[in-house]
């Protein structure tokens, strides 16, 4: 009992010289954590990207503004539904009303090619009367 009171007056001691420290403008500063808290939050929001980065911002990197001159030229884009490998003889046999079936399971993404390369992944949508793909994945160029 009395190493409690000796551990108490201990601390009661130590309590008052800290007040007296910032009392006299020793010691650390009071902090405020919820302050400080937002004040972290709003810093990583800033930080973070507000939206997932384009398909330029993927092929060109963020050095974007030195390639203008390139903007103008004619890019094929094409979207593959899915692939298929069948001897000529088969080929040959196809007529209206056949069915070729595809490497792909209904719900798999579909590639978005330019120029025969990869550059990204989506799924199939319809747009009025047309087909179109939105934009599921971007494929990043090392």
């Amino acid at each position: 009992m009395a190493d409690d009171d000796d551990m108490w007056a201990a601390a009661l001691e130590e309590q008052a010289a800290d007040e007296a420290a910032k009392a006299e403008g020793e010691g650390e500063p009071e902090v405020d954590m919820a302050a400080a808290l937002e004040q972290q939050q709003a810093q990583e929001a800033a930080a973070a990207p507000s939206e997932p980065p384009s398909l330029g911002a993927a092929i060109l990197g963020e050095d974007t503004d030195r390639v203008e001159a390139v903007y103008d030229i004619p890019v094929e884009i094409i979207a593959i539904l899915g692939t298929a490998a069948m001897p000529i003889a088969q080929i040959l046999k196809l007529g209206r009303g056949a069915v070729v079936e595809l490497d792909r399971i209904i719900g798999e993404p579909i590639e978005v090619h330019a120029n025969n390369r990869l550059v990204a992944r989506g799924e199939v949508v319809v747009i009025e009367d047309r087909l179109g793909v939105q934009i599921t994945e971007v494929i990043r160029t090392q």
